[in-house]
């Protein structure tokens, strides 16, 4: 098992976007076969910082997930959601196994 981790750096005025852009995902990203933990968006301290966490069977197995997701109806809304608002800076993902069970 992999874990995902998407780091985000979002707008500071544009929270609630983000917020609405996570809960889309939280439909999306189970229908599409990963795992999802959660999203995660500022509260204290950094403003700008946000993280997307789910888990996913295999590198192949995300391959295949990413594919579902570019097809499915909300995925696409939401990828279009972000660009045209423009509340993500940038997106950075990091795959890490779990290593203390």
């Amino acid at each position: 098992m992999l874990t995902c981790v998407i780091r985000y750096e979002i707008e500071p005025t544009k929270t609630e976007m983000f917020a609405a852009y996570a809960r889309n995902w939280g439909q999306a990203i189970p229908r599409c076969g990963a795992e999802l933990t959660g999203y995660f968006a500022p509260h204290e301290g950094s403003a700008t910082l946000a993280y997307g966490i789910y888990d996913i069977e295999s590198l192949a197995a995300y391959e295949a997930y990413r594919a579902r997701l570019a097809q499915d109806p909300l995925g696409r809304e939401n990828y279009a959601f972000a660009m045209r608002e423009g509340f993500i800076r940038r997106e950075d993902r990091t795959f890490l196994r779990r290593v203390d069970q």
